[in-house]
Formats: C-alpha cells, structure tokens, sequence
C-alpha cells in the first residue's frame, strides 16, 4: 500500500525508531509500512493519523491496496 510514512516522518524530524515508539510498534514495522509491503491495522493508522495531524486518506493511498 503506497502511504506518505517515509515524507511525514522526515518533515517531523523523526526516525524510524522515533515513530515506531511513538506509535508503539517495532522499527521494522515502521520499515515494512515504508516499503510498502505492510498495510497497516486500523489502530496503527489513526495513531498515525493523530501524530501526523492528517486525516488516514492523505497518509496512506487506499487505490494501491492489493
């Protein structure tokens, strides 16, 4: 699933490790969701969405869902 993790984060001067805490999952998850070979739970997706103040439809593309 294509999503804007990778740009968000940097803009926030965070790193994967920062974000992984910050959201509670590992940083491999947080690589995995960059990658974009990971779709992400419907709770990670709001914690990101409230970190980020985005709505979930600007962080990740639902058309890329495979």
């Amino acid at each position: 699933m294509k999503n804007r993790i990778r740009v968000l984060r940097a803009e926030h001067e965070l790193t994967q490790a920062d974000l992984a805490d910050r959201v509670g999952v590992s940083r491999q998850t947080i690589v995995a969701l960059e990658a974009g070979k990971y779709a992400p739970s419907l709770t990670l997706a709001f914690k990101l969405s409230k970190l980020f103040v985005q709505p979930v439809e600007r962080i990740f593309d639902p058309d890329s869902f495979e």
